[in-house]
């Protein structure tokens, strides 16, 4: 098919969803790229009887370790039976052959994805506040889980993990860089000066944001579906808050238009309940979190980097990437303010 877009070939694909999805008719597919993604593409996949998802890595500068698709596929599957709204996984190849990468295929989950600022001008404020309240529950529910009792006690090494965190996305920048900043090393020296002592380990999802959650069709304040679980491993689950925090109260210049910044002006809880909240449902002490929102900054700083990196290879698929390289100092750079600020003194450099 002539208007078939990069990243999946669906000659090939055809015998294989046949072979190992079920539902599949064998029949001709047709697919389209699902906006959104910066990182892993997304597509919908559709044949004469029904619709799927495939999620695959982006065509280029894959650097080590990341995109891993059997470590998403693993950890969905795993989820599927726990309290933690997960589209249900159809099946995996690591077979390049069939597609130039290894990719897995699930359902295709009826819901609504917030993305912009426009989408979520569209919420009454009554809508955006159980939303709020629904996007920290369900974050609650992640670091909830039993990860021993779902199986995936070896999915990642929870000691040292914000040690670990920091050194190595060191080293992704400097894999992923393309000019010198030394405001970076100079975050990075500070997150070094500054590691907390963490609680016990969760299962965390590395990504966890508004546009990284499906909403119910009828129902912004159910999540049904948790997606994007590329980065999601064990360690601390303050991670994951200082992450979902980066995008509260800011706008886009300040999170790289990555996604859909929430304001409280909009109905959304405020940050101050927002922590409160997190913190009475999962019995955490958030009294470190300056030094959780400063590493979040740095990772998806050094994301955006690779994000510009890949665009000047001509490597990514889709729109919006040419602006990309310009926000990294801009985040960092409103990192080291805010950790200026903080009451931690190693933060304040």
């Amino acid at each position: 098919m002539t208007d078939t877009p990069p990243g999946v070939d669906l000659e090939r694909l055809r015998p294989w969803f046949a072979a190992h999805v079920d539902g599949a008719t064998g029949g001709e597919l047709a697919a389209s790229l699902i906006s959104g993604g910066r990182s892993n593409l997304t597509y919908a996949i559709r044949d004469a009887g029904a619709q799927y998802v495939l999620r695959r890595p982006p065509l280029g500068h894959v650097l080590p370790t990341a995109h891993d698709m059997a470590r998403e596929y693993k950890v969905l599957t795993a989820l599927a039976p726990t309290a933690v709204p997960v589209p249900k996984t159809l099946a995996f190849c690591d077979d390049a052959s069939v597609n130039d990468a290894p990719f897995y295929v699930m359902e295709l989950v009826d819901g609504k994805i917030l993305r912009t600022s426009a989408d979520v001008g569209t919420l009454s404020r009554d809508e955006a506040r159980r939303c709020s309240e629904e996007l920290i529950d369900v974050l609650v529910a992640i670091h909830a889980v039993d990860y021993e009792a779902v199986g995936l006690g070896d999915f990642g090494h929870p000691d040292g993990y914000v040690e670990r965190q920091v050194r190595r996305w060191g080293e992704q920048w400097e894999r992923s860089k393309t000019r010198e900043l030394p405001a970076v090393d100079e975050l990075a020296r500070r997150l070094r000066g500054a590691l907390p002592d963490s609680p016990r380990p969760t299962i965390v999802h590395g990504d966890y944001r508004l546009d990284n959650t499906m909403l119910a069709p009828d129902d912004p304040g159910r999540i049904v579906a948790v997606l994007d679980w590329e980065m999601a491993t064990l360690g601390d689950p303050l991670a994951d808050l200082g992450l979902y925090l980066l995008y509260y109260v800011r706008d886009d210049a300040q999170t790289g238009n990555v996604g859909a910044t929430i304001s409280a002006e909009a109905g959304f809880l405020p940050r101050d309940d927002v922590v409160e909240r997190y913190a009475q449902e999962s019995g955490r002490d958030v009294s470190q979190l300056d030094f959780y929102e400063a590493l979040a900054a740095y990772k998806l700083a050094i994301i955006l980097e690779g994000i510009h990196a890949r665009f000047l290879m001509g490597k990514t698929v889709g729109e919006g990437f040419d602006h990309i390289g310009s926000l990294v100092e801009i985040m960092v750079q409103g990192a080291l303010d805010q950790c200026s600020r903080s009451s931690i003194a190693a933060l304040r450099g």
